[in-house]
């Protein structure tokens, strides 16, 4: 017998849980911590930042300056053992290396109570982001089978299950069963509870599926917009976040993502040179505190 009401986390009255939030920092473009601090903030958390790098701006511009801050994780995080730091949820996004992966794993060990996102920021529309190199699409893809969630669009995923990258998962124009028969196999990998992101159709509808073990296959749907914004996945995952946090059940967390992400899009599209400066959603983090009402 399936449950669709799935309650990953569930919060006492009053109490601040604590994410470590392992992504890059961005200047300009808003994506990753520029994205995770101020939403799961809104959402009543106390956001522990652990910078896998730091970018002078997204890489969707011809210019842009990475510094790669693996060298410095080891003690930042030995600090924490020291201090008592206790972390309730372990949500990574965009790493710098694939040693990176060995020190997620390391936080696992130290806090192995704490939910594990994984957002596997490596690729999206077909094509790999430039600074991934195939030993670190390999490591991500190792990490993505420990996730209690994790939030792969089509490429992400042909990646972790090492299928060919075609014009179908570039595009993101599958059929129902072909989205199930994925989720499914990235659950049969280990991961607990998966969201398959931006599956898109000719109809205008913009469809995430999210699906457990002992969940079956739910659909979420918007309305699709036809441009493209950077950071909208990691308002997605941050936002989904947000709401398990609080306590809701999955699909709610998951219908919650999809819309907030929505009105995000249709905010940042008033804003000037709106497709270079990313997603904008400062305007809406009012619907990410009603979450704990």
């Amino acid at each position: 017998m399936t449950n669709n009401e799935i309650v990953l986390y569930n919060r006492e009255k009053d109490y601040i849980p604590r994410i470590a939030a392992i992504h890059d920092l961005c200047g300009y473009g808003k994506c990753s911590l520029g994205v995770a601090i101020p939403v799961l903030s809104a959402a009543g958390c106390d956001v522990c930042p652990v910078p896998t790098g730091l970018f002078s701006n997204h890489t969707a511009f011809p210019e842009w300056h990475m510094h790669d801050t693996t060298e410095i994780l080891n003690d930042y995080l030995n600090a924490w053992k020291g201090i008592d730091v206790d972390i309730d949820a372990i949500y990574s996004g965009f790493l710098g290396s694939k040693e990176q992966v060995d020190i997620i794993r390391s936080v696992y060990e130290t806090y192995p109570n704490a939910l594990k996102i994984v957002d596997p920021v490596m690729a999206d529309h077909g094509q790999v982001y430039p600074t991934y190199t195939e030993e670190l699409c390999q490591a991500m893809a190792s990490l993505a089978c420990d996730a209690d969630i994790l939030t792969p669009n089509l490429t992400e995923a042909a990646i972790i299950l090492g299928e060919p990258i075609d014009d179908e998962w570039g595009g993101s124009n599958i059929d129902d069963e072909e989205a199930h028969r994925i989720l499914n196999a990235l659950l049969d990998l280990g991961a607990k509870y998966v969201v398959l992101k931006g599956i898109q159709r000719e109809d205008g509808i913009i469809r995430n599926f999210v699906g457990g073990k002992d969940m079956e296959i739910t659909e979420a749907s918007n309305e699709f917009l036809s441009y493209m914004l950077h950071g909208t996945g990691d308002l997605y995952a941050s936002s989904l976040l947000a709401a398990v946090m609080v306590g809701k059940d999955m699909a709610s967390a998951v219908e919650f993502a999809g819309n907030i992400t929505h009105d995000a899009m249709i905010v940042s599209s008033k804003q000037p040179n709106f497709q270079d400066r990313g997603v904008n959603f400062e305007t809406l983090l009012g619907q990410v505190t009603d979450l704990l009402d």
